[in-house]
């Protein structure tokens, strides 16, 4: 019996190898320790996987001794820096921010009613 390969892209086909899969974006979110905002990215991070999980490879929460660190960053770029905005940043922008990068035809629902 012959096996199915359809869902191993990565696997011998007719005596050639296929393309390996382009990985996936990752999110960085940086916190600070000492002001303990480690559930406010958990809960950033909870937002951008429910929405964008398809899009995304991993979140990655990283904590930072620098005190009033805040920052998200795709793929090693920031997007949001919370000193140098004063603010938090809404789950909303973030999720727009970063599908507008990774997948600019996707539809955010209620998320891009203002847009």
């Amino acid at each position: 019996m012959k096996r199915e390969t359809a869902d191993r892209p990565h696997e011998r086909r007719r005596g050639m190898l296929a393309a390996p899969p382009v990985p996936k974006p990752r999110v960085e979110i940086e916190y600070c320790v000492g002001c303990r905002w480690l559930p406010r990215g958990a809960w950033l991070a909870q937002e951008l996987l429910w929405t964008l999980s398809a899009e995304l490879g991993e979140i990655a929460l990283i904590p930072s001794s620098a005190a009033g660190t805040f920052k998200v960053g795709l793929d090693g770029q920031t997007l949001f820096d919370r000193k140098e905005a004063g603010r938090f940043p809404e789950p909303k922008e973030l999720k727009q921010l970063i599908r507008d990068m990774v997948a600019p035809e996707r539809d955010l629902g209620h998320s891009d009613r203002d847009r």
